[in-house]
């Protein structure tokens, strides 16, 4: 019970999206402003404030995040699997890969903070503060193989930046006013609601008409083979219980939405990334709790 109370308000957040989306007369461009202004504003400032102010302890975390990255991996290896084994069209596999391996950082965030006594959201920011760079790096990656330049490409990404100036703000032992920290945490916490709901407002699944398969393939190596490679090394190495809660809540989250942003603005194939998205976040209301419960 205590699972499905830490998991039931973001989710409600995400599926009252859906229907916002779905009932209302809004247009197009309030639905798209408002995706911008989460992608571009404010989730940017929640990862730099949580990544800036997140305590750099690696003697207590680096197990966790050494795993955590370990995972991620994983799933970046399984997901570059699929070219050979699938055969996908063009664009199929570059545009697809990033879903086997990317994380909604928003549910991370929302769900972290009430694991345990509340301590676990700066340990996932921490996580996500090196995990940001490394997925998009991938991300950007296999789509840039077709056009444009990877290093511009990585320094257009908002959440990238964001990220890697937290944690080099961070080790620098640097600190913004007191004036600046409540205006970020401010503009953070209304990203983690809005952000929510926008991933529920971008639920589309009947987008796949073709390469089932290989859809099949990402999706099962996101909410399963991922998780899975992260319990059972964690088991492993002998974390505690939050630390096993967190980082197998890392590891099981579905596909970050801004997988679609980044393959449509690169010439990707923009509806199966947004059934990929769609299909895995649904698909997580049911192994999220199934894995937190494992870790318990």
């Amino acid at each position: 019970m205590d699972i499905v109370n830490i998991l039931l308000p973001d989710f409600s957040l995400i599926l009252f999206g859906a229907l916002l989306f779905r009932v209302t007369n809004w247009t197009r461009e309030f639905w798209t402003g408002a995706e911008k202004l989460v992608y571009y504003v404010l989730f940017p400032a929640l990862l730099f404030y949580s990544t800036s102010r997140a305590p750099l302890d690696f003697a207590a975390t680096g197990e966790v995040l050494q795993i955590a990255l370990a995972a991620t991996v994983g799933g970046m290896l399984l997901g570059w699997l699929a070219k050979p084994l699938f055969r996908p069209g063009p664009m199929v596999f570059e545009s697809g890969v990033q879903t086997a391996f990317r994380f909604n950082s928003y549910i991370a965030l929302a769900v972290a903070g009430r694991l345990g006594d509340g301590s676990g959201a700066s340990t996932i920011a921490l996580i996500i503060g090196f995990a940001v760079p490394l997925t998009n790096m991938a991300s950007v990656y296999a789509l840039v193989e077709q056009k444009g330049n990877l290093l511009r490409e990585l320094l257009r990404n908002p959440l990238l930046m964001a990220t890697l100036a937290g944690v080099t703000f961070n080790f620098l032992g640097l600190h913004l006013p007191e004036a600046a920290n409540v205006v970020l945490s401010r503009l953070g916490n209304a990203s983690i609601a809005l952000g929510l709901m926008m991933v529920g407002a971008g639920l589309r699944i009947n987008g796949l008409h073709a390469s089932k398969a290989i859809a099949a393939w990402f999706i099962f190596i996101k909410l399963v083979a991922v998780p899975a490679l992260a319990y059972f090394l964690a088991r492993w190495i002998g974390l505690s219980s939050l630390q096993l809660q967190l980082v197998v809540l890392f590891a099981a989250l579905p596909t970050a939405s801004s997988a679609y942003v980044l393959a449509v603005r690169m010439g990707g194939n923009g509806p199966l990334v947004a059934f990929l998205i769609s299909a895995g976040t649904l698909m997580s209301m049911l192994t999220l709790p199934l894995w937190l419960a494992l870790a318990s």
